[in-house]
């Protein structure tokens, strides 16, 4: 399945409590259960205004309706090309 990368604008998504950032996880979890078709949230990362998360599907089309579905901003989502780190170094 294709990995994407959604960026989600969240003012002050930094300042979410513990609390707050279950809700959101719960409810996505809720979502992707209801969707019907192959989707799988692998990571999310919180920083400043805004939550960058991981996932993958199928298409970017099921990435919008994850979002749509859950309340959740999708304002940016790319496919992603290539993954690389450290290792990819070495060959």
């Amino acid at each position: 399945m294709p990995l994407f990368v959604i960026e989600r604008e969240i003012p002050g998504a930094d300042k979410l409590t513990a609390d707050d950032l279950r809700g959101i996880s719960a409810k996505s979890n809720e979502v992707v259960c209801g969707l019907g078709v192959p989707y799988r949230w692998v990571t999310s990362y919180v920083a400043g205004d805004k939550i960058y998360c991981i996932h993958e599907a199928d298409s970017a089309d099921v990435i919008e309706r994850h979002a749509r579905e859950g309340g959740f901003p999708a304002n940016k989502v790319t496919e992603v090309a290539a993954v690389i780190g450290p290792d990819t170094a070495n060959g």
